[in-house]
């Protein structure tokens, strides 16, 4: 077998593996805003419940979490698990598992802002969520961007654990190829693309630092 068939058969993983990256992501930068809030809210019950969260989430194998997540519906509720419910399950499991590391991400850019911006914009007139959306969020994003950067290039990698529910990813592709033809070419096509797709990752988010750097 050629490269290009390689390719070719690596082809329709490519594009779960893609849809896993961009799904999680959106979902998860979401999902870790509101979570940052919820911890960083002055109802102690509830920044708890955020704190143990996160705790859990960040403390325990994502692999695992994903077996959760998959067979939690049959063996908690008794529902049936069907074929088409493992991306599905991959896709939350991923969101709630990013979900917590951008949270932390999210609260410490909120947290290295002064206090004398809240207080200057309620002298100027902006209610709290004025002063959060167009103060206090602007300068979160710059200040966060290299850490989301970091996190971002690791779930490109971590995408290759949807294998574990046997999702046809560019990993779980893979190694059917290597068994199938005994060779290590498939190894260098997959390791190939995640490079690419990675430094593509890291060129974006590059740019997009330089382009908020406009201080200095």
């Amino acid at each position: 077998m050629t490269v290009m068939d390689i390719i070719k058969q690596l082809s329709s993983g490519m594009g779960i593996t893609l849809e896993i990256f961009f799904v999680t992501l959106v979902t998860s930068l979401i999902l870790g805003l509101a979570l940052a809030l919820i911890r960083m809210s002055k109802i102690q019950i509830l920044s708890l419940l955020a704190k143990i969260y996160i705790s859990i989430m960040r403390g325990t194998p994502l692999m695992l979490q994903l077996l959760v997540v998959y067979f939690g519906p049959y063996f908690i509720f008794g529902i049936q698990i069907t074929r088409t419910y493992r991306l599905t399950a991959v896709l939350i499991g991923f969101s709630l598992n990013y979900a917590a590391y951008f949270a932390e991400i999210y609260r410490a850019g909120i947290s290295a802002i002064p206090e004398g911006q809240y207080e200057a914009a309620k002298l100027l007139g902006y209610s709290k969520l004025q002063t959060f959306v167009h103060i206090i969020m602007p300068q979160v994003i710059k200040r966060i961007i290299p850490p989301v950067a970091n996190e971002t290039i690791t779930l490109v990698k971590d995408t290759s654990l949807a294998f574990t529910l046997a999702v046809a990813e560019v990993f779980t592709l893979t190694k059917q190829l290597v068994a199938a033809e005994s060779s290590m070419i498939p190894f260098v096509v997959a390791g190939v693309f995640y490079y690419i797709f990675n430094l593509l990752v890291a060129l974006f988010f590059d740019y997009l630092e330089k382009r908020l750097s406009y201080y200095r």
